[in-house]
């Protein structure tokens, strides 16, 4: 029998995703859900709180990276936790980073828009997913810039930047701002 490994085996399945980073939340993105994210200290386990129309929903993921420095790729196996279980998890050290997801529509696909809480508020992500070999998709109007191959975005790496790394991350993200919209005048969607 094969040694199995994290991020291997018929449970694991391929994720790919394209992140951006937006100065605000683009005008028709629709509430979808509440996330709190849980990253386990020392491990590549996420939980994930999910509030959404259809009430609460508890998942304990594995994301385990391919290639150790792409953020765009990784091997995913999720599994839903009853209630019960989830305190047990929870009860572990980690680090949390609540946001709430919209949703909207761009060139045929869904796109989830992130307005991140807490010490991260002001920052807004969006992603969506790729399939395996697709070419990535052209940057959005309402987007400043591709942050995909950039790892401090991953939500791991956010939840477990120091306050230091986070405040000079927020300068980078106003003067990418700053620079996108420079100019744009009234091509800026408000």
């Amino acid at each position: 029998m094969e040694r199995r490994r994290p991020g291997h085996g018929r449970y694991a399945h391929p994720e790919r995703e394209q992140r951006w980073l937006l100065a605000e939340v683009p005008d028709g993105a629709a509430p979808w859900a509440e996330i709190t994210d849980r990253y386990l200290d020392g491990t590549n386990l996420r939980i994930r709180r999910v509030e959404g129309a259809d009430g609460v929903v508890h998942k304990l993921t594995q994301k385990v990276r391919p290639v150790p420095d792409d953020p765009s790729r990784v091997m995913l196996t999720t599994m839903y936790v009853p209630d019960h279980e989830v305190t047990a998890l929870t009860s572990l050290p980690g680090r949390e980073l609540r946001k709430t997801r919209r949703r909207i529509e761009f060139d045929g696909r869904h796109v989830a828009v992130d307005v991140l809480h807490e010490r991260f508020e002001g920052l807004v992500l969006a992603e969506t997913e790729l399939g395996i070999h697709e070419a990535r998709m052209p940057m959005p109007p309402f987007a400043c810039c591709d942050v995909t191959d950039d790892n401090r975005f991953a939500g791991g790496s956010l939840a477990a930047m120091t306050d230091a790394a986070l405040a000079e991350l927020r300068a980078e993200v106003e003067e990418l701002v700053a620079t996108r919209w420079q100019g744009a005048g009234s091509s800026r969607r408000r």
